[in-house]
């Protein structure tokens, strides 16, 4: 390929890359659509991020229950107001959910938030795990380091969307690869077609784009087509219908062949993952039921159950997508709880309790047999919140507390340093947002590793996991 052709594919990948949910699923792969090089692989793995857009408040959705902590978390988050965010205490109507973890501190013990009931289930049965106060660092950093600025600190921390960047992709808000896609570039050779190795339920999303693969965005449960290619368009009949012909035909401009030929693989690679997908129902993947809104008490359809379902039916037609390596990305959002936090929290985490329960159950009745070891869900958010309220909610804060879920998680346990509870501590940079004690690149290794990466190529993926002595914090088998 010559200079001029190589920098026109490159060009279009990147407009393609960013069409997002139109009329044409042009996120495509275009360099790995023919990639001659495709192995074979005796097994299938799957890696699932559920991002948490908005920074979740990680004080209200696992908790410390010794005395010694929830004395302090009483005294910082309960007030005589009606803006209290405090949750009612062991043993309470409605009080958090106890947790029996492994890990940790000797003489602490650990809670759910009162919403998370189905999770708590999965804890239960040793399929989830905590990985407490996780964020993006550069390097391990102390707080004297980091009021000096005397190491190198992540950009525009506690930015919205600089920090999804960060968590997502390792550089703030303008990067253009994530380490869900990097993986993937170093694993999209087992896969017999390469375009389906990254896909996006809920729009696009850096954590999936890679250096040579491209993120393939599915909505709504099913693969965007182009619409009115066969039947009737504007009154002329099927058989005179032109769209076909004019998107698919041949060009001599060198920029409009390349455009036509991405046009005919988006139509291919439709067709193929439509027929590929389980049907969704009773005859496929079992729809979510609804879940019981605590706002409104009120059944209610979950958006985000219906996202995993779409993951679930993708995941089940692996076969005929010639599939060994997936990653995928749902989100749900709503996170920024700066005000109504305890009210508005408790709906959110009652959402994602019980999306995540439906999966687990899902997968484990998937053809070919139960999948749940086979497939890895992680939560990620750009921050946490304070710790402090600002009087009915929370404000920005860094590092926070994540779940991982899945068949091959050493579960029922707590991985990492879970801080002091309280103010004024040696990882409270301001109003309790705590400094992290696990970097992203740490916990994106540990996943990374499970998925099939050599430790010599965690440095492709992780820029900074060079800085950390520890690789694989052992969560995964």
């Amino acid at each position: 390929m010559n200079k001029h052709n190589h920098l026109r594919r490159n060009f279009l990948g990147s407009m393609l890359g960013v069409a997002g949910g139109g009329a044409l699923p042009f996120a495509l792969n275009l360099a790995a659509m023919n990639n001659a090089a495709a192995q074979s692989a005796s097994d299938y793995k799957a890696v699932v991020c559920l991002f948490l857009a908005g920074g979740n408040d990680h004080f209200n959705t696992v908790l410390a229950t010794d005395p010694t902590s929830w004395n302090e978390y009483q005294r910082v988050r309960a007030t005589t107001d009606a803006g209290s965010i405090a949750l009612p205490g062991l043993g309470a109507n409605g009080g958090v959910l106890p947790l029996n973890l492994t890990g940790g501190e000797a003489g602490r013990s650990f809670a759910l938030h009162p919403s998370m009931g189905p999770l708590k289930s999965l804890f239960d049965a040793g399929r989830a795990a905590v990985v407490a106060n996780v964020g993006p660092l550069i390097m391990p950093t102390t707080k004297a380091q980091y009021k000096a600025h005397s190491v190198n600190l992540p950009p525009k921390l506690f930015s919205h969307n600089d920090q999804s960047s960060t968590w997502q992709a390792s550089q703030p808000e303008g990067a253009t690869s994530g380490w869900g896609g990097r993986m993937a570039d170093l694993l999209a050779a087992t896969n017999s077609n390469a375009t389906f190795t990254t896909i996006s339920a809920s729009g696009n999303a850096v954590f999936l784009s890679g250096h040579k693969v491209r993120q393939y965005q599915i909505s709504n449960g099913s693969a965007l087509p182009i619409r009115n290619l066969s039947g009737p368009l504007f009154n002329a009949p099927a058989n005179a219908n032109p769209l076909n012909a004019i998107i698919t035909g041949e060009r001599a401009d060198l920029f409009e062949k390349e455009y036509t030929n991405v046009v005919k693989r988006s139509i291919s690679a439709q067709a193929v993952l439509s027929g590929a997908m389980a049907p969704a129902g009773a005859t496929g993947v079992a729809d979510p039921s609804k879940y019981l809104n605590p706002k409104t008490q009120a059944a209610t359809a979950n958006p985000v159950a219906q996202q995993l379902q779409t993951v679930a039916r993708i995941i089940a037609g692996r076969g005929a997508l010639g599939a060994r390596r997936q990653v995928f990305y749902v989100t749900m959002g709503s996170f920024d709880s700066h005000d109504g936090q305890k009210l508005n929290q408790a709906d959110l985490l009652t959402k994602l309790a019980h999306a995540v329960a439906y999966f687990d159950e899902v997968l484990a009745t998937l053809p070919g047999g139960d999948m749940r070891k086979q497939v890895t869900l992680f939560t990620a958010s750009e921050f946490g919140r304070t710790f402090a309220s600002n009087g009915d909610g929370t404000d920005h804060g860094w590092g926070s507390h994540h779940i991982v879920v899945g068949g091959a998680v050493k579960g029922n346990a707590l991985y990492g340093n879970f801080p002091v509870t309280g103010l004024n501590h040696d990882l409270d940079v301001g109003s309790g947002a705590l400094l992290p004690t696990t970097s992203v690149d740490q916990y994106g290794a540990t996943i990374a590793r499970w998925f099939g990466l050599a430790d010599s190529q965690l440095g492709d993926v992780f820029p900074n996991i060079g800085n950390f002595n520890q690789r694989n914090l052992g969560f995964l088998a």
